[in-house]
């Protein structure tokens, strides 16, 4: 009876722990939009950011795709196209255009929009794959969707960036985009692992984004940043990008997606907090109301529908 009890005593133990994996793996995914918006400050731009962002974080997934390379199945030639397309869609295009979008609106905000995504999946399943949807589930959307606009609305009277509607755009676009990738990546994540992909799918873009580099910008601009510039985008690339999409992983490992997804919902608010805490962002009634609506409506959702097989890192 005792040994029964220290058993049910360790599993309960390890559940908990895997909890708070997941939220803090959520936080610091969260923290790196503030990082962003601090790295502008310094004069930089989303060029600037992902360049820093890939040369910081690029080699530990380089690790990690060269540990898992040799895992079975082995992978095909048709395989490393996909990876290579996901990569590219989820990783290079979408986290662009969510930087761009993002010199024009808030973090709080930015993040938000980015948290609609699980509801941007259901949405493409409806189109694309007919998937059925209950009345339950169109309330969620319609609470989510009802705090971001009352977000919105908000900071467009209060803010009144000309850009910002442009901005909220971008960040749309790119949310859909990673929905898409998550549709598209659900049976390849299935048959080679979640690890695996995301690694693989990481070494594409961080080519990617170095590649671009000095298309667009002189090699000697990233020599001239100052060391806090460098010490801003390795807390970005590492502890923010690299790290938490470890402690998801794991999370996700021992729990499920589901409890994993649903420890994550910290996301918006952590948010709100270190904005106001390092970028003297505001926290408004109407800010707090309609975080609470969005995360409402997401964590409904995330109750109601089985979600594909989670990729932990949100841009």
């Amino acid at each position: 009876m005792n040994s029964a009890v220290l058993v049910s005593d360790r599993i309960r133990a390890s559940h908990r722990g895997s909890l708070a994996l997941a939220a803090a793996g959520a936080v610091l995914l969260s923290a790196k939009v503030v990082f962003v918006k601090l790295l502008y400050q310094h004069g930089l731009d989303a060029v600037d950011v992902i360049t820093l962002r890939m040369l910081t974080a690029g080699p530990l997934f380089l690790a990690v795709a060269v540990r898992t390379w040799r895992q079975t199945p082995r992978l095909r030639a048709g395989d490393l196209l996909h990876i290579a397309g996901l990569g590219f869609m989820g990783y290079y295009a979408s986290s662009m255009l969510d930087l761009i979008g993002l010199q024009y609106v808030s973090a709080g905000l930015e993040r938000l929009i980015l948290f609609l995504t699980p509801s941007f999946v259901l949405l493409l399943g409806i189109l694309f794959l007919r998937r059925r949807v209950r009345p339950v589930q169109w309330l969620s959307l319609v609470v989510a969707y009802a705090g971001i606009a009352l977000i919105f609305q908000h900071e467009l009277s209060v803010i009144g960036h000309p850009n910002m509607v442009w901005g909220a755009t971008l960040i749309g676009i790119s949310a859909v985009m990673y929905a898409v990738y998550l549709l598209l990546s659900e049976g390849l994540m299935q048959r080679i692992g979640a690890l695996r992909l995301v690694a693989l799918a990481l070494c594409v873009s961080t080519v990617l984004c170095l590649a671009q580099y000095p298309l667009l910008r002189p090699v000697g601009r990233l020599l001239e940043l100052p060391a806090p510039v460098w010490w801003l985008a390795l807390v970005n690339g590492t502890v923010c990008t690299a790290l938490p999409i470890f402690m998801t992983m794991v999370a996700v490992r021992n729990i499920g997606a589901g409890h994993a997804t649903q420890a994550g919902m910290i996301g918006p608010a952590s948010t709100l907090l270190l904005a106001a805490w390092l970028l003297d962002e505001p926290i408004t009634a109407i800010q707090l109301a309609g975080t609470a609506l969005v995360t409402a409506g997401i964590l409904m959702l995330s109750f109601l529908q089985p979600a594909p097989r989670p990729d932990p890192l949100a841009h």
